[in-house]
């Protein structure tokens, strides 16, 4: 009857009063809140998993791990409907709170304290590996975003790497899952053939860590590989978050190229420097101070760990062993050859410049 919803006008035709209902009222902040629990808990699960893998069997990061679970998940059917917004949430969101804590690990004075040599072997390792694999990728007929996203990680820091970028590049889940695929695939490989190597390559313990620093994809994929050669560790840690550095400026000049490149398209432009990535260089900035104790740079390592873990749960759940089936020959063929080529490129910068 007329009045009984307090909010409900009266429209009056020919006498009659007619009830007309209110709009539907969008849901609110709590509702978005809710259908992000259940994806969330299924990633904070998982990330514990990962965590107790890697204590298990130390050889295996909590962030290879997580992508495996991720990948299982999406592979078993058990990645349902209702868990998406919660892991997409960790693979965009949570991953840029982890690159921004990524920052407090690397300290200007770490970076000049690799001199002339080791500073150009990582910026040639790096260019030559970011384009050289683009370019293979347009030679295999792969797309230009999966190319980038691949190049990204392969030269950079693998999966994190290929999150960060992704946006940027114009990919979507299916690109970044097979760039991910790839780096995980490889880094792991990486573990178990780069060590019995030394002696055949005549690489004493630092260089071998230099080595490992400069084209080892993933930061764990990095420690777990200098772990297996003792005293080679601390040279593979500053010569990889070194490389990581360029994180930064890779992503800025993707996305002013993109803009550029968009200028006269209509939609959203790519941001020419995202905020989680300006983030990052505050962080590496303020930890270059030397303000913050130590206890708050330890507390922001096991943030950055646990952040990045649960990103790649959800990344994981993008990678479709269907989708890799379908482009799998082309696409595994540019991941050998862009491991090959970071691997090359970093043993002929260690072996002539001595780092």
């Amino acid at each position: 009857m007329p009045g009984d919803h307090p909010l409900a006008p009266e429209v009056v035709t020919s006498g009659v009063a007619l009830t007309v209902d209110p709009p539907p009222v969008p849901p609110g902040r709590a509702d978005g809140v809710r259908r992000l629990v259940p994806g969330l808990l299924a990633v904070a699960g998982a990330t514990a998993v990962a965590f107790a893998v890697q204590h298990v069997v130390p050889g295996l990061g909590s962030t290879t791990v997580a992508v495996v679970l991720g990948a299982l998940a999406a592979n078993l059917g058990l990645h349902r409907t209702a868990l998406h917004p919660g892991t997409a949430f960790a693979a965009k969101r949570l991953l840029r709170a982890g690159v921004v804590l990524l920052g407090f690990q690397l300290s200007l004075a770490q970076v000049a304290g690799l001199g002339l040599g080791g500073l150009a072997v990582v910026a040639t390792t790096v260019t030559i590996t970011f384009f050289g694999t683009q370019g293979l990728g347009r030679l295999l007929g792969l797309g230009r975003a999966r190319s980038l996203l691949v190049a990204t990680g392969f030269s950079i820091c693998g999966a994190s790497a290929v999150g960060a970028m992704k946006e940027v590049a114009g990919g979507d889940d299916e690109d970044a899952g097979i760039a991910i695929a790839l780096v995980t695939l490889c880094g792991s490989l990486a573990i178990l053939a780069l060590p019995p190597l030394r002696g055949l390559l005549g690489l004493d313990v630092t260089s071998f860590g230099s080595w490992v620093g400069a084209s080892v994809h993933d930061v764990g994929q990095t420690v777990a590989t200098a772990n297996r050669v003792p005293g080679a560790l601390t040279a593979a840690v500053v010569v990889k978050l070194s490389r990581v550095v360029l994180l930064a400026p890779l992503v800025a000049g993707v996305g002013l190229v993109r803009r550029r490149a968009l200028a006269a398209a209509p939609g959203r432009r790519p941001a020419p420097l995202p905020l989680f990535v300006a983030g990052f260089l505050a962080a590496i900035g303020l930890a270059s101070t030397g303000w913050l104790p130590a206890a708050a740079l330890g507390v922001a390592h096991t943030g950055q760990q646990v952040l990045l873990t649960a990103a790649l749960v959800g990344l994981g759940t993008g990678i479709h062993l269907k989708v890799l089936r379908r482009t799998g020959g082309r696409a595994l063929t540019l991941g050998l050859l862009s491991w090959l080529l970071v691997a090359a490129v970093a043993y002929a910068g260690v072996r002539l410049t001595g780092a």
